[in-house]
């Protein structure tokens, strides 16, 4: 059966293998705000998420992906949004690699020093689309087999360690766009679903978390 998660994965890896070994592929599709700004090259904002820095980040980010993406396309999406589920689901993804580049865009657009790549921002929004409709989900299997945490405190604990690497500032990943994601993809999810079918996305959330 056709998948839009695992077209994205195969996508992503890909670019991202021709970009490993391929500095020009990769420095011509990295987010630079500075070119953005100069040169007008705006379709940084969205090759940038093709591309990632290494095996390690790649991995990570595509195993997330496929983790919560296949949830969220299959089911969470789908009892929402019935038919028109796929079209939604690659609207998210798709708008949310923009998104999450915005403030990082203004904050750098003058500093010709400051790139970025990886679908992070992506990832993320995904994360908190499925977290928001499921929140009893568990990340036991893939991330801690040894421990079983609910979704939304991975969510947390996501975004505070992004925030801690956003501040070290020691790489090209764009650590800050995982938070501008999360809020996009909670803030998508909540609008798109109430707007589409009513449903109340954050009331339901809110007391499946109370009824614990």
């Amino acid at each position: 059966m056709f998948s839009i998660t695992l077209t994205i994965i195969v996508i992503t890896c890909l670019v991202s293998f021709a970009a490993f070994n391929n500095e020009k592929i990769k420095s011509d599709l990295l987010f630079w705000p500075a070119a953005i700004q100069d040169q007008k090259q705006y379709y940084r904002f969205f090759s940038y998420g093709v591309i990632h820095g290494d095996l390690m980040h790649l991995g990570f980010n595509m195993l997330t992906l496929y983790s919560f993406g296949t949830m969220v396309e299959k089911y969470s999406f789908a009892s929402v949004f019935e038919n028109k589920a796929n079209l939604f689901y690659l609207a998210l993804y798709l708008s949310a690699i923009v998104i999450s580049t915005i403030p990082d865009y203004f904050k750098h657009k003058n500093d010709p020093s400051y790139l970025a790549l990886g679908a992070s921002g992506a990832v993320s929004a995904i994360i908190f689309a499925g977290i928001i409709l499921n929140p009893k989900i568990e990340l036991s299997i893939i991330f801690l087999p040894f421990l079983r945490i609910p979704g939304y405190v991975f969510g947390i604990l996501f975004l505070v360690i992004s925030a801690y690497l956003a501040k070290r500032g020691r790489s090209n990943i764009g650590h800050g766009a995982h938070f501008t994601g999360a809020v996009y993809g909670l803030l998508f999810t909540i609008i798109a679903t109430k707007v589409y079918s009513g449903y109340d996305a954050m009331g339901i959330f809110y007391h499946s978390i109370m009824t614990r």
